[in-house]
């Protein structure tokens, strides 16, 4: 048993498809494209990143049955999902292609296809690599970010900045954010103290998310500004407490 990758829907591209190419090209040789929902087109018109896999496959007869995921990574930080169906079980043995917002919608699809029933399927791990996404979602903006996350890290003054394994990540960067963290940008203390906590989340080349928390202070002897950059919110509001207390 094999699985038929003359297909020519499947044969790589000449250079990386950008995630509006790839939906285009989907949505073109689906016979059933115009079933999906007009929301979910509007939502992957700002696809940042897609990837897409072999799900499972049946063989048997000359007849066969692909299935395949195909995932993109939204603008909001949420991840989309359409399933492709192909088969050449028509009359005519020509190869079709149907796309499905739902895995369920997939299935029933599937069980309807005259197969025979002696060759059994086999399913492949879903690889994509696009990382589970934690709250909170982030509107990215694709506004040459890697040269952003150099000048984050150039800026930063704290020794236990992050260092050149972080930096090499960032040089993959695509799409970041700032967002300025919840809570108070002053306290008292000797004199008046300000902090200012940003996150500035990123988007990397393989689908992973990184973030990296900037402190803006004056707590120095001199009042002067200052910035420090760690890997962790609770890194960042440890830091600021440190350095309130030494002030004080």
């Amino acid at each position: 048993m094999s699985v038929p990758y003359e297909t020519a829907a499947y044969e790589p591209p000449e250079s990386p498809e950008s995630p509006e190419e790839h939906l285009a090209r989907l949505l073109g040789r689906a016979m059933n494209s115009f079933e999906l929902a007009d929301d979910t087109i509007r939502r992957l018109d700002r696809a940042l990143a897609h990837d897409s896999s072999l799900h499972s496959a049946h063989h048997s007869a000359g007849l066969h049955r692909e299935t395949y995921r195909h995932t993109w990574l939204l603008a909001d930080g949420s991840a989309l999902t359409l399933w492709e169906l192909v088969h050449n079980t028509a009359p005519s043995r020509e190869t079709q292609h149907e796309v499905y917002e739902d895995e369920e919608e997939l299935r029933t699809a599937t069980v309807r296809l005259p197969l025979p029933s002696d060759a059994p399927d086999f399913e492949l791990p879903v690889w994509v690599r696009l990382s589970p996404l934690p709250e909170p979602l982030h509107a990215y903006v694709l506004d040459n970010s890697a040269d952003h996350g150099r000048r984050l890290l150039r800026r930063a003054e704290n020794a236990d900045r992050p260092g050149e394994d972080v930096a090499a990540l960032l040089r993959t960067a695509f799409a970041h954010q700032i967002t300025q963290a919840f809570g108070p940008p002053c306290r008292a203390g000797r004199g008046r103290l300000c902090f200012s906590l940003y996150e500035h989340a990123f988007l990397l080349g393989d689908g992973r998310r990184l973030s990296l928390w900037e402190v803006e202070h004056t707590a120095t002897p001199d009042g002067r500004h200052m910035c420090e950059v760690y890997p962790s919110e609770e890194d960042a509001r440890e830091a600021m407490e440190r350095r309130a207390a030494n002030l004080r």
